[in-house]
């Protein structure tokens, strides 16, 4: 018997991220100003195109919300329930969710970042099971596949699979923008579960043994800077303790660059940093997995785009983390949005864990030959 499955895409998700805003709600404008281009609709349709030929009669948006999306992929078996107009906004999100629930879908698949899931979870709270695929700019929720190809193997999967209760998050992007972090408990969300597929909430590690360990971590890298060397530090605590140790301030949400003990980029966006590497010139790139999801790349730091990775090289990647947040990180991951570029990293990666000790972790994404992608 065939699946029903709710679909709808928030199109303008994750147009913030690469130009530095850190988020797009309320800050439309301004991303397209600093030239952000949409890219919800190719990270769905991803996850589609790995679906087209399964048993599934699809509930769906007009327009970018869904409709364009599902067409693009080559899936015509769907029904439009909800009229969305050019700009469709959060309250779109909802009537499309809450008619969903009225056609009588099983799972609702909706593309975004953690301003959508909550708009979803408002229209249908726990009564029926959720999916995101991940095109947010931080995507705290643990209601996001891993990838998009993950997503599509959560959905194809999704009638024999069981539910666990899982936490949508609030994020303030006005605190975020200005370097802050505060979130808070939203709700519990009924989100289908295999482990590796669907990516866990951020977790906040305080302890004093892991001030200590980032204090051995910064200590190692500050030893082995090169100069006449980019360095180019992502978001996060160990990096920011890694640049404090330099003698100067860094964005703890944002990604700043470093050459020859100065700062010459703070709280930079993708084109800054690309205009920032010269071919001639060395460049490390330095980032710290987000709380236990493990994400290295793809989650908070989009700034650092595939066009950077790219320039810099892969080798040029350096990850770092302290024991304590790599115990609760069973393996890493890496969603670009290149799975080329992606698939370059191979199966592991070295991370600085301490002074001088480095871990090697497993690494996923959709070209790691993983069960993550068929």
């Amino acid at each position: 018997m065939a699946k029903k499955v709710g679909f709808l895409v928030n199109p303008i998700a994750g147009m913030g991220g690469a130009v530095g805003l850190k988020g797009t709600d309320g800050a439309l404008d301004e991303a397209i100003r600093r030239g952000a281009a949409p890219k919800a609709a190719t990270r769905a349709g991803r996850a589609l195109s790995l679906l087209a030929g399964e048993d599934i009669d699809w509930c769906t948006c007009s327009g970018a919300m869904g409709q364009a999306t599902l067409d693009a992929a080559g899936i015509t078996r769907y029904t439009v329930l909800h009229r969305a107009p050019d700009a469709s906004t959060a309250e779109d999100t909802r009537r499309a969710c809450r008619a969903f629930s009225g056609a009588g879908v099983e799972l609702i698949v909706f593309c975004g970042g953690d301003g959508t899931a909550r708009d979803v979870f408002d229209a249908v709270g726990s009564t029926l099971p959720i999916l995101g695929i991940p095109a947010g700019v931080k995507m705290y929720s643990a209601v996001f596949a891993v990838n998009p190809a993950a997503a599509a193997d959560l959905i194809r999967n999704g009638a024999e699979l069981r539910c666990r209760d899982s936490e949508v998050l609030d994020v303030d992007e006005g605190a975020y923008r200005r370097g802050s972090l505060a979130t808070r408990l939203y709700g519990f969300a009924r989100v289908p579960y295999l482990p590796e597929r669907t990516q866990g909430s951020k977790q906040v590690f305080e302890h004093h043994d892991e001030e200590r360990a980032k204090e051995d971590i910064a200590r190692f890298i500050a030893e082995i800077m090169m100069p006449d060397t980019l360095y180019i530090f992502g978001a996060g605590s160990t990096t920011a303790h890694i640049v404090g140790h330099l003698g100067l301030a860094k964005t703890l949400l944002g990604v700043d660059a470093v050459r020859n003990g100065r700062l010459v980029a703070r709280d930079a966006d993708e084109q800054t940093l690309c205009a920032l590497i010269d071919p001639e010139e060395r460049v490390k790139i330095v980032v710290s997995p987000i709380g236990a999801q493990g994400f290295v790349l793809g989650r908070g730091n989009q700034q650092i785009s595939p066009a950077v990775v790219r320039r810099a090289g892969v080798g040029s990647v350096i990850v770092v983390a302290t024991p304590q947040k790599l115990a609760g990180t069973p393996a890493l991951y890496v969603d670009s949005g290149d799975p080329e570029l992606d698939g370059e990293f191979g199966d592991s990666i070295a991370v600085v864990s301490g002074y001088r000790i480095a871990q090697r972790k497993r690494l996923l994404h959709p070209g790691s030959g993983s069960h993550l992608e068929r």
